[in-house]
């Protein structure tokens, strides 16, 4: 059994909403799925910089000014000393490292799995976002949501909390889109005629935990019992099939085991 891995997650403020985001829900989606023994350890936004620097993570991208951009998720891998961020790339590590374990992007599909991300996101997230980054803001722990709120609300031009109130028609138009994106990636499944429930067919891979993740998100920040995770739930049935999303999501919930973890130390 090889050593537990640790992955890198931005805390939440409440247990039972401590995993929010999309983009580490990837990562934890593929480390549970595999089945490999993982360790979470909490990064609060200001901090992210410093710990990926600390155990030589690089980069993903780059600020407005040109400077480095360090963003979660990452992980440590102590079994091969490597450490790594981005949720695409960990999990092309996690395939090629452990191939005895379940593999998340089937081999030749590489150049498939980054087309569907790229079409994925396009149909999605314009109008996702400005629905769940906002409630995001009131999911997180006193720091990390001033940090959070710092960084979004120039890009949003304003305060987060009037971006699309509850209610308003805004929003209204938003929600819209984003039904409109499910029924989108329902055809996608649906394009061989088999009834299959996921993109990859009768297994999971991470073009599911891709698309899962960013609905989990949606689930933990509006919440379970809100209008719009109801709708979700409910979208696209069709005859002997009314809750095509609901038995899709209950199918990957054996998948979203969250540890308790523990605090990054600086």
């Amino acid at each position: 059994m090889p050593e537990p891995i640790i992955f890198y997650d931005i805390p939440g403020k409440d247990e039972g909403r401590k995993s929010w985001g999309p983009n580490t829900w990837k990562t934890r989606y593929s480390l549970n799925y595999k089945g490999l023994p993982y360790k979470t350890v909490w990064v609060e936004y200001p901090d992210i910089e410093a710990v990926l620097r600390k155990i030589g993570a690089l980069p993903t991208t780059t600020k407005a000014d040109g400077s480095p951009l360090y963003t979660l998720p990452a992980i440590y891998d102590p079994n091969t000393k490597t450490a790594l961020a981005e949720s695409f790339e960990i999990a092309r590590y996690l395939d090629r490292t452990y191939p005895d374990t379940p593999r998340l992007i089937p081999e030749g599909t590489d150049a498939l799995h980054v087309a569907f991300t790229h079409a994925f996101r396009e149909v999605l997230f314009s109008d996702l976002r400005q629905i769940t980054v906002p409630a995001s803001a009131d999911v997180l722990r006193p720091r990390g949501e001033a940090y959070f709120r710092a960084t979004r609300e120039p890009v949003f031009g304003g305060d987060l909390r009037q971006i699309t109130p509850a209610g308003s028609a805004k929003r209204a138009e938003h929600w819209k889109g984003v039904k409109n994106a499910l029924t989108t990636c329902a055809q996608w499944i649906a394009a061989d005629g088999t009834g299959k429930l996921y993109f990859l067919g009768d297994r999971p891979g991470y073009a599911d935990f891709t698309f899962a993740a960013f609905f989990t998100w949606a689930r933990i920040v509006l919440g379970e019992d809100s209008v719009e995770w109801k709708d979700v739930l409910t979208a696209n049935g069709g005859p002997g099939w009314p809750d095509r999303w609901g038995r899709y999501f209950e199918s990957l919930a054996k998948y979203e085991n969250v540890d308790v973890g523990e605090e990054a130390i600086l």
